[in-house]
């Protein structure tokens, strides 16, 4: 089996192959360094490969199935993790060259669960420094490119886990999303991207586990994929107070998709707190609506005013850089991204008051969110408001939508994101399509507070109805 038919192969095939004995996790292990290695110099999606490390864990990986031993659910597979999540023996710089020789003593809980399982660490990828804007590029590695069109943005915060993801460098890849940073270059590079509910994961390397906005989470090219990862990884663990008590449901069967939709209330809107789309991302969007209805789901419009929520995502996140990076930021001087400084600089001029009316406006979010749900069962709308912008363009400059300027990033191509990082529902990116420039444009699916398996099972079922996962960039062949 070549080194793409198993690069672009599925983490449930993959697995079911490996425990039958028709495929060795040598052989997959050995496919995706091999993938990694020929594709790193065009698009920069790793940081590090631990390609040795990989390797001595197949071969272990493969006497285990030749003794007969029980097998975990992601024997064998290999997987990736962005480099803002520890991982035990391997090298974990945050994209900072304050961290260019950090090698942490233990992986982040939801990482040793998926070696627990089984899986396979073939290297991390990319991330701004700390993950700290919608573009993958840093001073530490450089620009992480798109797939599809080298001249556009990955996307960011995880935008070395979309390529990897998009380019077939194995199956399952792990993210993160502050404020869309999953689910951004999840559509940008048109894969699949999940930010669970609020604690369905817990967040172990957080300083603040009660005002939390960030999210580890699974990147994959299949909704199946996704959800076997996000069951893996999920779970109470007393370092997240959010994930106490949490039950963990069927969550890679939910996203088998099986059956449909009939009786589920689907809204739909095309707005969230901005007021211009692209032309060719609305028709595509809603040209994927039907087939929610084919599946017997009833749709109805959501649209109605939302109140934009980057004025209280940025006082929270701006005052939290500056405080776990200032002194740092001191330190590295021009060795510290210059829009990171930039936002740190902003939070100067914010004051507690600022602070405690956004804490404040994060509760009217959740609750005007869950309300939704109150007469729809899931609610579906773009993931970006345009395809993937210039992979040059500075985050601090308005964006452009039919050739017309518009607001910044943060409040005019990803409006659809940051929202559910403050209220903290479920939320899923699918590809609803491509441009006819060959872009992909995201598809997004929130439910309410712990609905994480209807929102896969409703990703499953339309991904089956309008499957991608066969569609690959032609520059990564």
């Amino acid at each position: 089996m070549s080194d793409i038919e198993l690069g672009y192969m599925p983490a449930t095939e993959m697995a079911g192959r490996i425990k039958a004995g028709e495929l060795s996790p040598v052989e997959a292990t050995a496919a995706a360094l091999a993938r990694i290695e020929r594709l790193q110099p065009d698009f920069n999606a790793f940081i590090t490969v631990c390609g040795d490390q990989a390797m001595d864990a197949a071969r272990a990986a493969e006497a285990d199935v030749t003794a007969g031993k029980a097998l975990g659910p992601l024997h064998g597979v290999p997987f990736s993790v962005k480099d803002l999540v520890n991982t035990e023996g391997v090298l974990t710089t945050f994209g900072s060259q304050a961290f260019e020789a950090n090698v942490p003593a233990a992986d982040a809980v939801c990482i040793a669960r998926l070696r627990a399982a089984g899986a396979i660490l073939v290297g991390k990828t990319t991330t701004p420094e700390f993950g700290h804007k919608p573009m993958t590029e840093a001073p530490l590695f450089g620009r992480t490119l798109n797939p599809w069109d080298p001249s556009a943005t990955s996307g960011g915060s995880s935008g070395g886990a979309g390529v990897a993801a998009a380019a077939g460098m194995g199956p399952l890849h792990v993210g993160t999303d502050g404020g869309g940073s999953t689910r951004i270059p999840a559509a940008a590079c048109g894969i699949v991207g999940m930010k669970q509910t609020l604690g369905r994961v817990p967040h172990d390397m957080t300083p603040d586990c009660f005002d939390l906005l960030s999210y580890i989470g699974p990147m994959t090219r299949t909704v199946a994929d996704n959800g076997l990862m996000l069951e893996i990884m999920s779970g109470p663990h007393p370092s997240d107070v959010h994930s106490l008590g949490r039950e963990t449901p069927d969550l890679a069967g939910a996203a088998r998709g099986d059956g449909d939709l009939k009786g589920k209330r689907i809204g739909w809107r095309l707005f969230l707190g901005n007021e211009v789309i692209d032309t060719e991302t609305r028709a595509l969007v809603e040209a994927a609506l039907p087939a929610f209805a084919d599946l017997g789901a009833e749709l109805i419009p959501s649209d109605g005013p939302f109140e934009p929520t980057l004025p209280h995502w940025a006082p929270l996140t701006y005052t939290m850089w500056s405080a776990r990076f200032g002194q740092m930021a001191a330190d590295l001087g021009e060795k510290m991204s210059d829009t990171l400084r930039f936002w740190m600089e902003e939070a100067k001029d914010i004051t507690g008051a600022d602070v405690q009316n956004a804490l404040a406006a994060r509760t009217r979010v959740y609750r005007e969110v869950e309300g939704w749900f109150e007469d729809v069962d899931l609610v579906v709308m773009p993931t970006l408001a345009r395809p993937a912008i210039p992979a040059d363009h500075d985050p601090r400059q308005p964006i452009e939508i039919e050739g017309k300027a518009v607001d910044v990033p943060r409040a005019a191509w990803y409006p659809y994101t940051h929202p559910f990082n403050l209220s903290g529902h479920p939320a899923i990116t699918v590809p609803a399509g491509w441009t006819e420039a060959g872009l992909p444009v995201g598809l997004q699916i929130v439910g309410p507070w712990l609905a994480d398996a209807a929102v896969l099972h409703a990703a499953a079922c339309f991904e089956r109805a309008r499957p991608w996962a066969d569609k690959r960039p032609a520059a990564a062949e």
